[in-house]
């Protein structure tokens, strides 16, 4: 940190249009910072209010484009702003997209352990819930992805291809 003229510290952080912290260093398709000035992918904006229908078509383009790191932040925005009830179903989801995030940036054991997170998430959602295919997704379907995607990192150490491996979200 250095100071002003005048000898007032000064923050050399990134901030946002409302003084928090934001790195805007540019980022890749695995959410990974890229050097200043470097090409990068868009990010996804922040606090989106959508509907369930929205953030489900919005997660899967990102999937598929392999973004996951990007889909959860569209899935994050819905277990932020939605409804009390569907909150661990949101955040299910999340952990499952971060899961293949560090699955694709090859880390094993982080990738594996928030792919089984997320299907555990998700799995007691359903059960609780007894939807099993709220908003057309197959939680099913997603939990047995998850789990087997999370064997196979484990099994084979090395990172995957994100758009390869993405999930169907719906079935």
């Amino acid at each position: 940190m250095g100071s002003t003229s005048s000898g007032e510290p000064v923050d050399a952080r990134d901030r946002d249009g409302e003084g928090r912290a934001r790195n805007a260093r540019p980022r890749d398709g695995l959410g990974r910072p890229l050097p200043y000035g470097a090409a990068g992918v868009a990010r996804q904006p922040e606090g989106v209010v959508r509907t369930p229908e929205e953030t489900v078509a919005e997660a899967q383009t990102l999937l598929a484009e392999g973004k996951p790191f990007h889909a959860h932040e569209v899935f994050e925005d819905a277990w932020k702003s939605g409804p009390a009830e569907e909150r661990e179903l949101w955040r299910g989801l999340a952990q499952l997209a971060v899961g293949l995030t560090h699955s694709a940036r090859g880390n094993a054991t982080g990738g594996a352990r928030l792919l089984r997170r997320g299907a555990g998430a998700v799995s007691a959602w359903a059960a609780d819930t007894e939807r099993r295919q709220p908003y057309g997704m197959d939680l099913p379907g997603l939990s047995a992805w998850a789990r087997e995607l999370a064997d196979a990192v484990e099994r084979g150490g090395e990172s995957v291809d994100a758009a390869e491996r993405a999930p169907r979200l719906r079935a």
